[in-house]
């Protein structure tokens, strides 16, 4: 009987301290080529650094309880401390617990043994903290190591003297943002192995939004940080895994991934109020950092103007929708175009081995969504004569009957962003490509070697998208900016085990 029963239980500290130092220098005016010791060069140009920190210390602790192998349950309990929350809010406390119940074990289930290997359902629900509020530096989302604190910029010098001006408001109440969720799901695995299922489902409310809150610009700030809200992710999670070919000289597997997620803003602070940021809004009942954008009603082909929807009139009553040229009133009737958030994404991935050699691919995909590329629709606008263009502007209206989706071309003009130049955030991606060949045992052994292999890999392949150069992967706020696509490597390798 007491074989029956199995625990086991942990009990751990952890803590971890990120500092970050950077001092750079800029010095030119150096005598000739081959000299560059920063000594040798007559001017210093520029010099800059900064400091950063960021310290968690977590206690932590797991009981895990196994019944028969048949019932399984596990609880967890932890305690966090961050630093990037004021003293009164650094510590927190999150929890889960789980179980999980193999029905294929019971003796009812013995009479579809021989191809039933396992039918388990299971279920889980928990609290875990989030400390991570994004921030934009140089065009990427990097994490705020301050977010609470007052700062200050001491680039502004009065002369000798020095000059500091404020850049952040302090919020001394920013606390954790709190996720409780819970999962429940099925696996089965059928004809040894051969195919494997799970389904999952999952409903993941978060409390306490750490968002940066919009600010009107009268104060002199942009935003400040702070617990915002609450929002909603549930949806469900297919896996399908199987072995398609088995024989002695070749197998084929094959595993199919998919998932479908739907995000909703359930409360904002502040009654409810909206927060803008350009072309996005955070607004209750809809997905996080939607497009906010003017409803585009095409060009006007006798003179190339643009034209809007609008639905308020000039004294800023809501009217019946309208065809107008006054951008003020088509900004004045902005709507909610769409999110990122695509109707189903994945993986695919297959490995196919025959004798000794071994080939696998690795892809990704997703389909709908929207995305604003910062990038394209720069190359697209019309800031000055010498500007980079693309070759789509080549559609733009020309002369009086032109029919076509792009004004005029007017250098420096001012126009609002449009649904019309919103793109499908649908791509499909292959991210690895993968041949190797393992070296007979009987010739790696007699060189003192226990396995040899050697492959050749790619990464970052290819990634097909509605838009060509477009990267929908850059993040989940419908945006990009100028940033490196993910790179495309090529890689030989060796394996040896001894």
């Amino acid at each position: 009987i007491e074989d029956l029963h199995h625990f086991d239980a942990m009990v751990a500290h952890e803590y971890y301290d990120l500092n970050i130092d950077v001092v750079g220098l800029t010095k030119t005016g150096f005598p000739f080529g081959g000299m560059y010791q920063p000594d040798a060069a007559s001017t210093l140009t520029d010099g800059n650094g900064y400091l950063e920190d960021y310290r968690i210390e977590s206690y932590l602790g797991r009981l895990n309880y196994d019944y028969d192998d048949k019932y399984y349950l596990s609880a967890s309990l932890r305690s966090d401390a961050s630093s990037r929350f004021p003293e009164d809010f650094r510590w927190e406390t999150f929890w889960s617990v789980g179980g999980n119940y193999r029905i294929s074990k019971e003796a009812f289930m013995e009479d579809y043994s021989d191809w039933l290997d396992n039918l388990a359902i299971r279920a889980s629900y928990g609290i875990q903290g989030n400390d991570n509020l994004l921030t934009t530096r140089d065009g990427v989302s990097v994490s705020d190591f301050y977010p609470w604190q007052s700062l200050y910029d001491l680039s502004w010098a009065n002369g000798n003297e020095s000059g500091a001006l404020v850049t952040s408001i302090e919020n001394d109440k920013l606390s954790w943002e709190r996720i409780a969720t819970f999962n429940t799901g099925l696996d089965v695995s059928l004809w040894d192995s051969r195919l494997q299922v799970g389904l999952e489902y999952f409903h993941r409310k978060t409390n306490d939004l750490l968002l940066p809150y919009p600010l009107p610009l009268s104060s002199g700030f942009s935003s400040y940080n702070r617990n915002s809200g609450n929002m909603l992710n549930s949806g469900f999670e297919l896996l399908l895994s199987g072995k398609i070919i088995k024989t002695q000289d070749l197998e084929w597997s094959a595993t199919l991934m998919g998932s479908r997620i739907r995000n909703k803003v359930l409360k904002l602070t502040d009654d409810g109020e909206d927060i803008l940021s350009g072309s996005y809004i955070i607004r209750e009942g809809e997905p996080l950092y939607s497009l906010y954008v003017v409803r585009s009603a095409g060009v006007d082909p006798l003179n190339g103007d643009p034209l809007y929807w609008a639905t308020v009139d000039a004294n800023g009553d809501d009217v019946d929708p309208y065809i107008t040229t006054s951008s003020v009133l088509a900004n004045q009737s902005r709507y909610v175009a769409g999110s990122k958030y695509p109707d189903f994404y994945g993986s695919i991935s297959t490995d196919l081995k025959y004798k000794a050699f071994d080939f696998s691919i690795a892809t990704n995909y997703s389909y709908g969504g929207k995305m604003l590329d910062g990038v394209y629709n720069t190359l697209m606008s019309f800031g000055y004569a010498a500007q980079a263009k693309h070759k789509n502007l080549e559609r733009a209206w020309k002369k009086p009957g032109d029919v076509t989706d792009l004004h005029r071309y007017e250098i420096n003009g001012s126009y609002p962003v449009t649904d019309n130049q919103l793109i499908d955030a649908s791509y499909f991606s292959i991210k690895n490509i993968t041949l190797g060949y393992t070296l007979a045992s009987k010739i790696s052994k007699k060189a003192g070697i226990k396995t040899l292999r050697v492959y050749a890999a790619a990464d970052n392949v290819a990634i097909f998208t509605h838009l060509k150069g477009t990267n929908p992967q850059y993040s989940i706020n419908s945006g990009t900016d100028f940033v490196y696509a993910p790179t495309r490597t090529f890689s030989l390798g060796i394996d040896l085990k001894f």
